[in-house]
């Protein structure tokens, strides 16, 4: 007689986005939990970087290449699977211009935004984040799994540059809504993590000091207590999850800039928006 345990497989979670940022921490964070791990970006050499570290502390398998590509998008399907399926999409990969122009304006003015770029934008923000999540649904419903898409206080404050990004960002948050009505037995959140010391912020906020601003590491522990509570279906902001859960909050701290998610009434909108990744 066999009296061997039987021992459930680790679950497995697909992170876009992940080399570099919020989607590392993310997968460091899940990693250090027992995740598998299907990880991609678009920079082979910095995903490469990522796939050695958690390569140290779980299984992963990293693809590089663009999410808005089908066949890549299929590619990262076929690899969750193969682990076991996928219990959590993470849907982090964003661009805030979507131009491939070295130097371009990282937020141009919507009277001034190239169309092609524009449409980049959301291809990259929105459209593909849908269209990976309708290939890994199969999955995610064998493992009553959840989905996470990254959004931003720019998708509900109409902050002058931001409206390509902001734009792009509200069309993931509706889309999160709905998916979440449609698929009751999923977990389907939509949190915007507010500002963080990363090099897209940098990048939006050129000659700015955001050396105050929070590093990823401490706000992955906070978006993924919504996967350890089961947290309802929704939209939240990292910085109320963390007063909400002060056994996460205590390794975390968000940044008091001028970040947020959805606001009970009118909200006066700044100069600039500080919740890029």
């Amino acid at each position: 007689m066999n009296t061997a345990p039987h021992l459930t497989p680790a679950p497995v979670a697909l992170v876009t986005g992940a080399s570099r940022g919020l989607g590392l921490a993310l997968a460091h964070a899940l990693a250090a939990d027992g995740w598998q791990l299907v990880i991609t970006a678009r920079g082979a050499a910095e995903l490469a970087r990522a796939e050695a570290e958690l390569a140290v502390v779980t299984r992963v398998v990293a693809l590089a290449g663009s999410i808005v590509d089908d066949d890549h998008r299929a590619h990262l399907a076929e690899a969750a699977e193969a682990l076991g399926g996928a219990s959590l999409l993470v849907n982090n990969a964003g661009t805030l211009n979507g131009s491939a122009v070295p130097g371009a304006e990282p937020l141009p003015r919507l009277a001034d935004f190239p169309l092609p770029d524009l449409l980049e934008v959301f291809e990259v923000n929105a459209l593909a984040p849908i269209a990976l999540t309708q290939l890994v649904l199969p999955q995610l419903r064998a493992h009553s799994g959840a989905v996470l898409n990254i959004s931003s206080d720019a998708a509900v404050v109409p902050y002058p540059g931001w409206g390509g990004y902001g734009a792009g960002k509200a069309a993931l948050d509706l889309a999160t809504a709905v998916l979440a009505r449609e698929e009751r037995e999923l977990s389907v959140w939509a949190v915007d993590p507010g500002s963080m010391r990363t090099r897209m912020l940098a990048e939006a906020s050129p000659g700015e000091d955001i050396s105050g601003e929070p590093l990823p590491e401490r706000i992955a522990p906070v978006l993924l207590g919504l996967w350890r509570d089961r947290t309802p279906s929704g939209r939240y902001r990292a910085e109320d999850l963390a007063a909400d859960l002060p056994a996460v909050a205590g390794r975390a701290v968000v940044g008091g800039s001028p970040v947020g998610g959805a606001a009970a009434g009118p909200v006066a909108a700044p100069d600039t928006a500080r919740g890029a990744r």
